[in-house]
């Protein structure tokens, strides 16, 4: 148990839990900007068409033959206009994804570029080249 205490307390797993959530909640603000603000104008400018009705029907929806009896069917369909919402929502997620790997790896060049200029701390002397400087001081003031 002490273990798992000390796994679950490691900054990487809280980063890693945090990040899940972040992308969850991404994903679905992204599906929402796909079907309810980009996809309703696409439809207009195609005629009117709405992509989430576009579906090829296999076998059509069959009401119950009397109330209570049980024996309805439901609709069996491809539903292709969903695939291209989903598509369309992946693209953009993964174009997102893209300019934020692209602007950190530009961040991160920037400061290793920053690293490298900054003059190097002048390397402290050992102690045996400190003794032999007091020894070759002491020698001089004789």
């Amino acid at each position: 148990m002490n273990e798992f205490k000390k796994f679950i307390a490691k900054g990487n797993v809280l980063e890693m839990a945090v990040g899940l959530i972040m992308a969850l909640y991404f994903g679905a603000i992204v599906k929402s900007l796909v079907n309810d603000i980009i996809m309703p104008p696409v439809g207009i400018v195609l005629g009117g068409v709405d992509f989430s009705d576009l579906k090829i029907i296999l076998q059509s929806a069959v009401l119950e033959s009397a109330p209570g009896a049980g024996d309805a069917v439901g609709e069996v369909a491809i539903a292709y206009g969903l695939f291209i919402n989903a598509i369309i929502t992946f693209l953009i997620v993964a174009f997102a994804i893209f300019m934020l790997v692209k602007s950190f790896n530009k961040m991160k060049e920037k400061m290793e570029k920053k690293a490298e200029e900054a003059p190097a701390a002048p390397a402290t002397p050992s102690k045996e080249e400190v003794l032999l400087s007091e020894i070759r001081d002491l020698l001089k003031n004789k």
